[in-house]
């Protein structure tokens, strides 16, 4: 058993299966013409690649306030449930310790005047009852707000809808030293471990993999990019002031590359949530992370390149913030925050490679949004899954020639080759070698024209494929259900089972 160092983590030639829950396998990075690699991707599965030149589509057999503290007026509280929350963990920062409430005050001694003393303990009476009184609404009102010890808490800004000034600072940027001095506390370092088995007489050796994290809660709540953790058999978080702590996953979504862990910890530092929507290009922003796995804390700067950017990862067509900050590897789930210090993204794709041509591209690097990133961390950390619309099926593309030969079929297209029991699309009919040709009158040639549509609809929608069968067209109306966490993708191995 041998264990990788950091340095080779991006390009190892393994592709082992997952063993954790909700993770999804990642294929090797790539360095040809347009790649774009997710940066921090844990060594067992490789850094994923995006693209924005959709001319190579994929074939069948193919995978796709210093220290926290909230200022009055700037941000308020939103509460998350939390199905398991944690508590103070064994080594982790605690709050002062509270006086015992057995203790008493000594007993005065008496003195003349019966009714003085009388009226004294009506007074302190009072003021016992008032203030067991205002615990008690203190209780409620934490509880009306969502504030109860089953829930998680982060801090938000609400955009000032009178503000002038353009960009999601509002105005109220920092200097460099100050925005660096707030941010950091609130990222993380992020290793990992699996065991990956091979089919040589060597057995199974450990693989590491490393990456970063936002804290969004000071009871131990951090966001990553669901790529840094997938396949970990073990997950470790090192704090910015070097205190490790093991870390388990809540959930994770490869489809939007977010992973929410949790570590028993309290006291902690969390990121104060911005507003992504706000984005102007041209802001400053700059970037916290574990770049190469050992450079944890490391801030660069630059501005908001682009807002929107369609960008291509592993399959999933995703709306990213394009950035010039310096982007590595081991940067991926670490924040963009802009000038006022607030969380407005995560990292996840760098795009500095060589392409077919020898041109080196330089300073694009991509992040989540983070208002898109919150809403999935929410059901991640209610559910442990995030609910997406689904046919109940899984197809496969079928784009050239020796493809369509293997299969029997003399049209490209997108190919049904498995339907889930009690699905919407077993319901409606749908059968196995079925061609989708189009839903809702959208032209579907290749998966990601499907997935990209159901991306916009609601679980319990109903949506009309057009499919071709024995050279006949029908047409079919399908509820759509709740997505299992698998991809809709198929491999070749997939359908010939």
């Amino acid at each position: 058993m041998s264990e990788y160092d950091y340095s080779g983590l991006y390009d190892s030639p393994q592709k082992p299966e997952s063993n954790q829950t909700g993770s999804a396998d990642r294929s090797q990075a790539q360095t040809s013409a347009g790649g774009y690699p997710n940066v921090g991707s844990s060594g067992m599965n490789t850094a994923n690649t995006a693209r924005t030149d959709y001319s190579g589509s994929e074939t069948a057999g193919s995978t796709a306030d210093s220290a926290g503290s909230q200022q009055p007026g700037d941000s308020s509280f939103h509460s998350y449930s939390s199905p398991n929350p944690g508590g103070p963990g064994a080594g982790g920062p605690t709050g002062p310790a509270h006086p015992g409430a057995g203790s008493q005050p000594p007993r005065p001694p008496k003195k003349k005047g019966g009714r003085k003393v009388g009226l004294r303990v009506l007074a302190g009476l009072g003021v016992v009852v008032l203030g067991f009184g205002g615990g008690v609404a203190g209780t409620a009102a934490a509880n009306l707000l969502g504030l109860g010890h089953d829930q998680v808490v982060v801090q938000q800004v609400q955009r000032d809808a009178t503000a002038t000034a353009q960009g999601s600072a509002d105005g109220s940027a920092l200097s460099m030293v100050d925005l660096s001095a707030k941010v950091k506390p609130s990222v993380v370092a992020i290793t990992t471990e699996q065991m990956v088995s091979t089919n040589t007489w060597f057995g199974s050796y450990v693989q590491s993999g490393a990456g970063s994290g936002v804290i969004l809660s000071e009871d131990g709540y951090i966001l990553t990019c669901a790529h840094v953790v997938s396949g970990a058999n073990t997950i470790t978080v090192q704090l910015a002031d070097n205190t490790e702590y093991s870390a388990t996953l809540v959930g994770a979504d490869s489809t939007s590359d977010v992973a929410v862990l949790k570590i028993e910890a309290t006291g902690l530092t969390p990121a104060t949530i911005g507003d992504s929507s706000a984005l102007a290009v041209g802001e400053t922003v700059v970037a916290v992370g574990n770049p190469m796995g050992t450079l944890s804390g490391t801030v660069t700067d630059g501005i908001v390149s682009a807002v929107n950017r369609s960008v291509q990862v592993e399959g999933n067509d995703m709306s990213l913030i394009q950035t010039n900050a310096a982007i590595s590897p081991g940067n991926s789930g670490g924040g963009l925050f802009n000038a006022a210090g607030e969380l407005i993204g995560i990292v996840n794709a760098s795009g500095s490679t060589t392409t077919s041509s020898g041109a080196v591209s330089q300073n694009l690097g991509f992040a989540i949004p983070i208002n898109e990133g919150m809403e999935v961390a929410t059901q991640l950390i209610e559910t442990g899954h995030v609910a997406r619309p689904a046919l109940g099926i899984q197809v496969i593309n079928i784009l050239d020639a020796q493809t369509a030969m293997q299969y029997g079929v003399s049209t490209y297209g997108v190919y049904v080759v498995r339907i889930n029991p009690g699905s919407g699309a077993e319901a409606a009919g749908l059968q196995l070698g079925d061609r989708i040709v189009a839903v809702d009158n959208n032209s579907v040639n290749e998966n990601n024209d499907l997935t990209s549509y159901l991306a916009t609809k609601n679980v319990g929608d109903t949506v009309t494929l057009q499919v071709e069968r024995d050279g006949r067209m029908s047409t079919l109306e399908v509820v759509l259900g709740e997505s299992d966490g698998t991809t809709t993708a198929a491999t070749q191995e997939d359908a010939q089972n």
